[in-house]
């Protein structure tokens, strides 16, 4: 071989070859110089109690109320009692700031759903979630401690039960049946313990009327779940439990609900445990910017038992010749039809939905008159120009409900009553007569003319965290079919297409290329010529 040929090949390597290979080599090494990612949490399944409850002389007495233990609790865990009763678990409301609509007090107690409508008049069935004992109307004591259920959330023997449509009491010696019996008021005493998936799933899980019907990502699935489920509450895994997240300090439990809540306070998130830079990649990390973990992390929910995602009241109240409720399920089971509550649609494995949210939200208040339709049951706030706002993946429950013709109101039924008579849609299915009493409990007018309206409520999705494996993929948002196709308030490279763009990228790309070439093949051109 000639020594300028020689020349030649030398010339191309150093120019072309050499500089491609000396980034891949700096890619690689910067890859395997990446510290492994690094998670700040101290695991309550590690905790280990230091007290012996079966030994206490207080409880080992013959407990035959249920108060009579909160107020042996009470003996040795004074103070908690006022801690309780400061928050929203216990008050079903918190003080709060709307934008638009200033300083409120709102919570599960007075806002309006598009599930059961809300809680007033329906106490019997909706107070089964409330951590006390006995509220069955406004005039409930809220300051009498001896109200509060501690073994709701602190029973380990899985034993203890609030019983159906009685105010959230335990079955009694006369109201027990085969589904539920009178507590052993002693032996879950003597065995209590920090809250477990199984304490708080009781009433996160089953809300609305079923398991899963209303988050779509809490489920009792994630009992006991596979990793494909959730990466945290595997058994597979760390087996998290709820408070490894939701820290609580004084009875003060952190996240945030916003189907309730509208502040961007007191919240559980993924980068008090896993930082705001969890990837060790630059490019990763500034996606944190502007999309939410969960985004990415939670590909679909509902992923083993379904969820609602639709509720027409529209059409309850059909009964038999005969006059007796409708009951028409799905081959999963899942209620189709029920007279008491309508028509619904299930899905599972669903894809969320996504909008901006900066950690604020909206509610339709008692007050509100209906402008815009679907009537937006919560709102969640936020913008692309807003710097608090993150992309963040929602399920949209929606549905049609009751509403007042003339004052433009969403109407509150009373639902639940234990026997006929008493106006309750549930036992008597007439829905004037439901909205009439249900409007006077909850102190807000009727003008005794209703239709229905449709309406949307926006839960954030949390749970159900996939495995890195199976987070979204960078074309599932960078593509013509993008998840993200509903915000158009920004430009998304891949989504979205202008050709002036796209031909003048195109075009810089194919000169660079063909300046590289060229260059290289000019220096060997130059090189046999000079030979």
């Amino acid at each position: 071989m000639g020594k300028k040929l020689k020349n030649s090949i030398a010339t191309l390597i150093f120019t072309i070859i050499l500089p491609l290979g000396v980034l891949w080599l700096t890619v690689f090494i910067a890859g395997l110089a990446k510290k492994p990612t690094q998670v700040n949490i101290e695991f309550k399944n590690d905790h280990v109690s230091s007290v012996d409850h079966k030994l206490f002389d207080i409880l080992q007495q013959n407990f035959e109320d249920p108060r009579e233990v909160t107020i042996a609790c009470l003996k040795c865990h004074n103070g908690r009692d006022n801690e309780i009763m400061a928050s929203a678990h216990w008050k079903w409301e918190r003080e709060t700031t709307i934008a638009g609509k200033g300083a409120v007090t709102i919570g599960k107690k007075n806002l309006i759903n598009n599930f059961c409508t809300g809680v007033t008049g329906n106490n019997g069935s909706c107070m089964r979630c409330h951590i006390g004992y006995g509220w069955e109307d406004d005039t409930f004591d809220f300051n009498d401690s001896k109200n509060i259920d501690c073994l709701v959330c602190h029973d380990k023997t899985d034993t203890y039960f609030k019983q159906k449509g009685h105010y959230g009491w335990p079955a009694t010696a006369e109201t027990a049946n085969k589904e539920y019996q009178v507590p052993d008021y002693n032996n879950v005493a003597q065995n209590v313990g920090l809250p477990d998936k199984d304490n708080c799933g009781i009433c996160h899980f089953y809300g609305g009327g079923g398991n899963n019907v209303k988050h779509g990502d809490l489920e009792q699935a994630l009992i006991g779940c596979k990793r494909e489920v959730d990466v945290h509450m595997t058994i597979d895994g760390y087996d998290m439990t709820c408070i490894d997240c939701h820290k609580t300090e004084k009875h003060n439990i952190t996240g945030r609900l916003y189907s309730v809540s509208s502040t961007n306070t007191n919240r559980a998130t993924c980068e008090q445990c896993h930082t705001n830079t969890p990837h060790n990649d630059n490019l990763l990390d500034n996606h944190n910017l502007k999309i939410a973990c969960q985004t990415c992390h939670i590909p679909e929910y509902a992923k083993v038992n379904a969820t609602k995602m639709w509720w027409d009241y529209s059409s309850a109240g059909r009964l038999t010749d005969d006059g007796f409720p409708i009951s028409e399920n799905d081959a999963d089971g899942n209620h189709n039809y029920l007279s008491i509550k309508g028509n619904f649609v299930w899905a599972n494995h669903v894809k969320p939905e996504y909008t901006w949210f900066n950690g604020t939200a909206d509610h339709y208040l008692h007050e509100d008159t209906i402008t815009d339709i679907p009537v937006k049951i919560n709102e969640l706030f936020g913008s692309y120009t807003d710097s608090l706002s993150k992309i963040w993946p929602v399920k949209v429950h929606r549905g049609r409900q009751p509403y007042d013709i003339n004052n433009k109101t969403l109407i509150s039924l009373k639902l639940w009553a234990p026997e006929k008579g008493q106006g309750a849609f549930w036992k008597d299915f007439d829905f004037h007569k439901a909205s009439e009493i249900g409007m006077k409990l909850d102190n807000r007018p009727y003008s005794g003319e209703y239709d229905f309206v449709e309406t949307e409520a926006y839960w954030p999705i949390n749970h159900m965290v996939s495995p890195k494996e199976q987070t979204l993929t960078c074309t599932e948002c960078h593509s013509r079919k993008s998840r993200l196709n509903n915000l158009k308030d920004f430009y998304l490279p891949g989504r979205d297409y202008s050709k002036a763009v796209d031909y003048a990228g195109f075009g810089i790309i194919w000169l660079s290329l063909i300046g590289v070439i060229g260059h290289g093949l000019i220096r060997v051109f130059m090189s046999f010529k000079q030979r």
